[in-house]
C-alpha cells in the first residue's frame, strides 16, 4: 500500500552513522524518516524523496543476567529480544507479534503479554541512547536529561532517534496457556457480559482476550484469555469461562518463544495490505459489547473486519499517570478493529468498513494507543494525550526538536 521512493537509504551501523545521516539531511534539506520495524500502516518509515535512516544492521542485543538487564540496538526486532533473553529465564514486556520493532513498540508505550505482570514496554526501560535533531548523542535516564525520559516513554518518534535501550528484564518461567471459548454471535453478548465480570478479579498473569470475526470458519466470537506463568492458578476463571456454555473450547500451551510467534505468519504476516482502528475503554458497557459484536454494521454481517479486546490494568495502572508521556493507565480494555486484503481493488471499501467499526466504537472510547493511530493526524494526537500531556510534549519539542526534522510520525509539533 505504500510506494515511496527515497532519494538516499542510509544503512546506520552506529549512533555516528545516524548523526552523520541526519547532519547530511539538514544541510540538504531531505525530509527525514527513521525505519525499524515497517510496521506503520501509513508507512512512516519511508520519506518519499527524502532520507530514510534504516536502522536495522544495529539489531544487536546483549543480556547481563546477573543484573537483569538488556542492551538492545535500536534496529532490534522483538524476537531478537526474547531469543536472547528468555533462554536464561529472563524477559520484558513486549508486544504480540516477533517481527515488531523494538523502537517503535517502545517509544509508543508497547502493550504485550507480560504488561499485567511487570508494566508497559516503556515502563522496563532503564536509559536510552539517543541522536537529537542537531546530530548530537545524549544519554536519557531519571537522572540524565529526565526530560527527554519522561517523552520519549510513550511521546513516539518525535525527540530524536532512540539508538540503544536499556531494559530491566524480570524472571520468567517460559510457561503460557491460551484459553479459547468459542460462542455463535447471537449468544455473545450474554457471554461477554460474564466475561467481563472476570476482568476486576483476574489474576495478574493473566490477560482476557476477546476476538470476533470470520476467517473462513464462521462468524464467530471467541472469549478466554492468555496465561503467562506456572498454569495451576487458572483452574477457576477456566470453570468460570466453561459456566458461560460456549458451543467449544480450546486449551493450547506453549513456550513463550511460540507465543509471542503465534501471529507472525498468519493474522500478521507481512505481505498483506492491512488498516486498523484502536480505542481505549476504561468501562466495557453492554452497548459497547453490542457495538462490538454488530462491528459497524447494521446487521454485523458481510466482509467485515475483525476485532479484539485486550485487558489492562494490574502493573500497568499501579505506575502513576503523570510518571510517563503514555496516557491510557486507566483503561480496562483496548479495542482494535483491523482488516487485511491482498487486493488494490479493494482497498477503498476495505478503509471504509473499518473507519464505520471504529466510529462505531468511538462513543464509548476515553482515548487512544498511539501506536494504534494510522491516518488521524492531529485529531488523533489529541485523543492519544491529555491536554496537560501535550502540552508537555510540545514545550519538549520545542527544546530537543525546534524545527520539527522527525515528523514522519504520529506528529507532536512545535509550538512555533
Amino acid at each position: 500500500m505504500v510506494d515511496r521512493r527515497p532519494a538516499l537509504i542510509v544503512r546506520c551501523s552506529t549512533p555516528d552513522d545516524v548523526a552523520t545521516a541526519i547532519r547530511h539531511a539538514r544541510e540538504n534539506d531531505l525530509e527525514v524518516s527513521v525505519r525499524c520495524g515497517g510496521h506503520s500502516v501509513v508507512g512512516h518509515g519511508i520519506a518519499d524523496g527524502g532520507l530514510v535512516i534504516d536502522l536495522r544492521p544495529m539489531d544487536r542485543v546483549t543480556v547481563d543476567p546477573e543484573a537483569r538487564r538488556a542492551r538492545v540496538q535500536g534496529g532490534a526486532l522483538l524476537g531478537a529480544l526474547d531469543r536472547a533473553s528468555l533462554p536464561l529465564g529472563l524477559g520484558t514486556t513486549a508486544g504480540n507479534v516477533s517481527h515488531t520493532g523494538v523502537g517503535g513498540l517502545t517509544l509508543g508505550g508497547g502493550m504485550g503479554w507480560l504488561a499485567r505482570q511487570h508494566g508497559l514496554t516503556c515502563d522496563n526501560v532503564v536509559s536510552f541512547e539517543v541522536v537529537t535533531a542537531d546530530g548530537r548523542q545524549v544519554r536519557a535516564s531519571a537522572d540524565e536529561n529526565p526530560d527527554l525520559f519522561w517523552g520519549l516513554r510513550g511521546g513516539g518518534g518525535n525527540f530524536g532517534v532512540v539508538t540503544d535501550f536499556e531494559f530491566r528484564l524480570h524472571e520468567v518461567t517460559g510457561r503460557t496457556t491460551q484459553a479459547i471459548f468459542t460462542f455463535p454471535v447471537d449468544s455473545a453478548a450474554e457471554a461477554m457480559r460474564g466475561w467481563r465480570e472476570l476482568a476486576a478479579t483476574a489474576p495478574r498473569q493473566c490477560t482476557l482476550t476477546a476476538w470476533v470475526g470470520d476467517v473462513g470458519d464462521g462468524l464467530h466470537v471467541d472469549l478466554g484469555f492468555v496465561w503467562v506463568g506456572d498454569p495451576t492458578g487458572m483452574v477457576e476463571l477456566t470453570e468460570a469461562l466453561r459456566d458461560l456454555r460456549p458451543s467449544g473450547e480450546q486449551i493450547i500451551e506453549r513456550s513463550y518463544l511460540e507465543l509471542q510467534q503465534m501471529d507472525d505468519y498468519d493474522l500478521e504476516a507481512p505481505h498483506h495490505r492491512r488498516y486498523w482502528k484502536g480505542h481505549f475503554l476504561a468501562e466495557l458497557s453492554d452497548d459497547a459489547i453490542e457495538a462490538f459484536i454488530l462491528r459497524g454494521s447494521p446487521d454485523g454481517t458481510g466482509e467485515l473486519p475483525y476485532a479484539s479486546f485486550q485487558a489492562y490494568g494490574g502493573a500497568i495502572a499501579d505506575v502513576p499517570d503523570d510518571a510517563t508521556a503514555f496516557s491510557g493507565r486507566d483503561t480496562v480494555f483496548e479495542f482494535v478493529s483491523a482488516t487485511r486484503w491482498t487486493d488494490p481493488a479493494e482497498d477503498e471499501w476495505r478503509l471504509q468498513v473499518a473507519r464505520r467499526y471504529g466510529a462505531a466504537m468511538e462513543p464509548f472510547a476515553n482515548g487512544v494507543y498511539v501506536n494504534s493511530l494510522t491516518d488521524e493526524g492531529v485529531a488523533g494526537v489529541r485523543r492519544a494525550y491529555s491536554p496537560e500531556k501535550l502540552a508537555r510534549l510540545t514545550a519538549l519539542k520545542d527544546a530537543w526538536d525546534p524545527d520539527n526534522l522527525f515528523h514522519l510520525n504520529q506528529n507532536i509539533a512545535p509550538s512555533a
